[in-house]
């Protein structure tokens, strides 16, 4: 095995334990649409570091599906809801969490699958991409009114930086792509996205303590009646 894919494989593997435990930490919060896409995006990267340590067709075709998955729907859409837990207060219920991943595997199958919307496809990743982007500005807008200055930079970080990796995915080739030991675009994408995780998760709980440090002030203030 060269050092190429060595790197390779330990990138997957950084982006594997970042998905699989910051997923963890926000599924113990009872988030499961954002936790749960975070387990899919480790288990893209579980596969793809068995592509890059074997060449193996299937551990290619899993890793490509989750990760249209997340491209598409999981991300722009799922995590976004997850996230709007403490934006804006949305507590769908278990049988809604449902229905949108079944609708989301449902529609990544004809996007992966189907020959029509092919041409179209990396336009329509880059869009949801960009959308998500929006939705994380206002995110940082919302870490920075309560203070939060260092998860407010951590996201905004990782998102413009993951808003690059978009941008280039399907549009642009690094030279030297194929031989590149660490500036080829999947080490950078990979790495990308493991610190993506991380700086999502300390920025949802910074909104949740301030949301909580509410709650308890209402609870403690003086009744009128």
């Amino acid at each position: 095995m060269d050092l190429r894919s060595l790197v390779l494989m330990f990138s997957s593997a950084l982006l594997a334990v970042s998905s699989f435990f910051y997923g963890w930490k926000i599924v113990r919060k009872r988030n499961y649409l954002l936790g749960l896409e975070m387990w899919i995006v480790g288990t893209s990267a579980t596969n793809a570091i068995g592509f890059f340590a074997t060449g193996n067709a299937v551990s290619y075709e899993v890793a490509h599906f989750f990760d249209a998955f997340s491209r598409g729907f999981g991300m722009p859409v799922i995590a976004v809801a997850g996230l709007m837990a403490i934006t804006h207060g949305y507590k769908p219920s278990i049988r809604q969490d449902v229905a949108v991943f079944v609708a989301s595997f449902a529609l990544t199958f004809v996007l992966v699958g189907a020959d029509f919307i092919a041409g179209v496809l990396p336009y329509y990743y880059l869009a949801m991409w960009i959308l998500l982007s929006i939705y994380l500005a206002y995110f940082v807008k919302r870490l920075l009114n309560v203070g939060a200055v260092l998860e407010a930079l951590g996201v905004a970080v990782s998102s413009m930086a993951s808003l690059a990796i978009a941008g280039i995915y399907d549009f642009y080739k690094i030279p030297g792509e194929e031989t590149n030991v660490v500036l080829n675009f999947f080490t950078l994408a990979l790495c990308t996205w493991a610190g993506f995780m991380p700086t999502i998760y300390y920025g949802y709980c910074a909104l949740e303590r301030v949301q909580r440090g509410g709650q308890i002030s209402k609870r403690l203030a003086p009744s009128h009646n």
